[in-house]
């Protein structure tokens, strides 16, 4: 996939976080300080500004990204999401088309960045609930409509665990029974990247 069309692709899940704010917002107001939504969609509109320039490779594009997702979103998730991106762009220098080889490696590389700046596992009830099923799934070379479900599997799955890192992590037993929002966030992201 060229970097236009991954362009598309980016612009198409800035616009998904952006008209899931409220729902994003209300899942954290549940646990945690119900802002997710919001900052999400103002980190992903500054985003779709920036798509309108030019980028000499991929990394240069995904480190635009990450910029914009540290510097706009509030709370956890701005450093995290940037986290991402930042270790994702680390893969592509000089490269202007993304192979399913370079998505597998880039998104493992993202997956490992946010768990060392988040000091998250899998059990936390987190964004990592998500990711790091999916970028196992991604290197086994899963059929990539399996790779959604698993994420949408992976989602629903922090319902019904307690939080022990983060915001959540507060309100103890009575985070369960509630999706965590980076979680939500995530798949939503993972869903439109990887739909054909």
């Amino acid at each position: 996939m060229d970097i236009e069309n991954i362009k598309n692709k980016i612009n198409i899940m800035a616009d998904a976080i952006i008209e899931n704010k409220e729902y994003l917002s209300d899942l954290d107001s549940e646990i945690g300080d119900g802002d997710h939504g919001f900052n999400m969609a103002k980190g992903f509109s500054a985003i779709k500004k920036d798509l309108d320039s030019d980028y000499k490779d991929l990394k240069a594009l995904f480190m635009k990204l990450s910029t914009d997702l540290i510097s706009k979103v509030g709370g956890a998730s701005g450093p995290l999401y940037g986290t991402f991106f930042l270790r994702f762009a680390g893969n592509l220098a000089g490269k202007t088309e993304l192979t399913r080889e370079d998505l597998n490696k880039s998104f493992k590389l993202g997956v490992d960045g946010v768990k060392m700046r988040g000091k998250a596992n899998i059990g936390d009830k987190t964004m990592v609930d998500v990711l790091e099923p999916v970028a196992e799934a991604l290197n086994e070379d899963k059929d990539l409509k399996d790779v959604i479900k698993l994420a949408e599997e992976k989602k629903d799955y922090t319902k019904g665990i307690k939080a022990n890192k983060g915001r959540a992590a507060y309100v103890g037993e009575r985070s369960i029974g509630h999706i965590d929002p980076g979680a939500a966030s995530s798949y939503i992201l993972i869903e439109k990247a990887l739909e054909e």
